[in-house]
């Protein structure tokens, strides 16, 4: 379902705390005017919910297709409950945008699954700046709020399984 038919930045609901997470972002500074705006709204959802500011680090990676690397830098450096990647690729005149874009949700994909914890994929692929902008902070809300919202139900969802023994079959 598409931003405009589902805004989640608008009925945030009820959410899990966010007190005692450990939650790492990484930001893309490519088209930082989109990207900084989804940080900060990222940031201070993640307040409103109970993560103290000093249990977040941020990094700044210069582009979107560098987000799998600097999440998984992150997830060397401290054990946090869930990394959110945030990032803009905006579409051009070339396939460009595909084929960064499906590197980075693949690459983020497969390493959340691998490691086990939540990676958060808040990355925008519109098809022009005014579409950015308007998910940034405009009339279709924020992906900075929906990324944190997706932590922070990942994040309890981590958290009630923790010491659960999953067996894999059938």
């Amino acid at each position: 379902m598409s931003s405009k038919d589902n805004n989640l930045s608008a009925s945030k609901g009820d959410l899990p705390s966010g007190e005692g997470l450990k939650i790492g972002i990484v930001v893309s500074d490519w088209n930082d005017n989109i990207t900084h705006s989804m940080l900060e709204a990222c940031k201070n959802t993640l307040l409103e919910n109970g993560v103290s500011e000093s249990d977040m680090l941020t990094i700044h990676v210069p582009g979107t297709f560098e987000l799998p690397v600097g999440a998984k830098l992150l997830m060397g450096e401290e054990n946090f409950n869930a990394i959110i990647c945030i990032g803009c690729v905006i579409k051009g005149e070339t396939k460009h945008d595909e084929y960064i874009s499906n590197a980075v949700a693949n690459g983020l994909i497969n390493l959340g699954v691998l490691s086990g914890k939540p990676v958060i994929f808040g990355v925008l692929t519109p098809n022009n700046m005014e579409q950015a902008l308007e998910r940034s902070g405009g009339k279709y809300g924020n992906k900075g709020v929906e990324a944190a919202i997706s932590a922070l139900k990942m994040a309890d969802i981590k958290r009630k399984f923790k010491g659960f023994k999953v067996k894999i079959g059938f």
